[in-house]
Parts: C-alpha cells; sequence; structure tokens
C-alpha cells in the first residue's frame, strides 16, 4: 500500500528545522516518521505524517517549497538479512531503491519498518505481495 510523503527543501541555516517543526505542530500535524539529507546550501526533510494533504498547504502557505510523493513502508524481519530479503525481491522485480530510511521507534514483534522510494512503485507492491511481505497502509503507519 502507498504512503504519501512531504519532502521540504529547507535551507541549510539555523532555525529553518525549528521552523518547520513548529509549523506542522501549531497545525495539529504530527510526524510519525522523517528523514534529512543535506547538501552544502540546503537540505531534503522527507516526512511521514498524519495528514500530509494539510502539510503540503500550511508548508506552502509559509513560503517553504514542497513536495508529495509515494512510498511504500514493508514491514521486514529484524534479523541479519531481513533487509537483504527485501532487497532481493525488488532487485529481481528490476525495481531500483532511490532512498530509504527506517522507521523511528518501530521494533515490535521482531519486525521492524522501512520507509522505499522506488523508481515503480506499482511493481515494488506487486513483487511485495507476491512474497508476503507486509507493506503499511496510512492508517497502520499512523498508530505506530
Amino acid at each position: 500500500m502507498l504512503i504519501k510523503q512531504i519532502s521540504v527543501f529547507v535551507e541549510n541555516v539555523p532555525g529553518k528545522l525549528v521552523e518547520v517543526s513548529q509549523i506542522l505542530g501549531d497545525n495539529g500535524i504530527d510526524m510519525s516518521a522523517l528523514s534529512l539529507a543535506d547538501s552544502s546550501d540546503f537540505g531534503i526533510l522527507r516526512l511521514i505524517v498524519n495528514d500530509p494533504d494539510k502539510a503540503y498547504q500550511v508548508l506552502r502557505d509559509h513560503a517553504f517549497v514542497v513536495k508529495q510523493s509515494d512510498v511504500i513502508a514493508a514491514v521486514i524481519d529484524d534479523r541479519p538479512g531481513g533487509l537483504t530479503a527485501v532487497l532481493r525481491i525488488l532487485a529481481e522485480a528490476k525495481v531500483s531503491v532511490e532512498y530509504m530510511y527506517a522507521f523511528v521507534g518501530n521494533r515490535q514483534d521482531g519486525h521492524a519498518v522501512v520507509v522505499m522510494r522506488t523508481d515503480n512503485e506499482e511493481i515494488a507492491q506487486q513483487a511485495l505481495d507476491i512474497h508476503h511481505i507486509s507493506t503499511l497502509s496510512p492508517q497502520d503507519i499512523y498508530r505506530l
């Protein structure tokens, strides 16, 4: 199942992350997972939030450059080789993983959650389904 992710381009200056967090909090938007990648001038803050459409709009209203994209949250075995098994399934399906990050704070029942952006979410989802790899729905991810 696909989940909407928000990507926010933020300048690498003190206080910009505070500003994003404050705007989201003031608007009742809860962050479930995040990843921050930086370059010398700006960073890309990727977020899984409980209301991606609202987050997109309020951040745009505050002059941030924001993008929405679909990602997959795969449930993997939390053991050595667990991630490799999922990546192998995607590679055999000719799907490239553009980036991924672990779902912060979720390690229940011997499983972990990895958020992935691929070059073809539909084929990725089909490959995972065929191999009985669970993926989380937006409702599931917000409850964790």
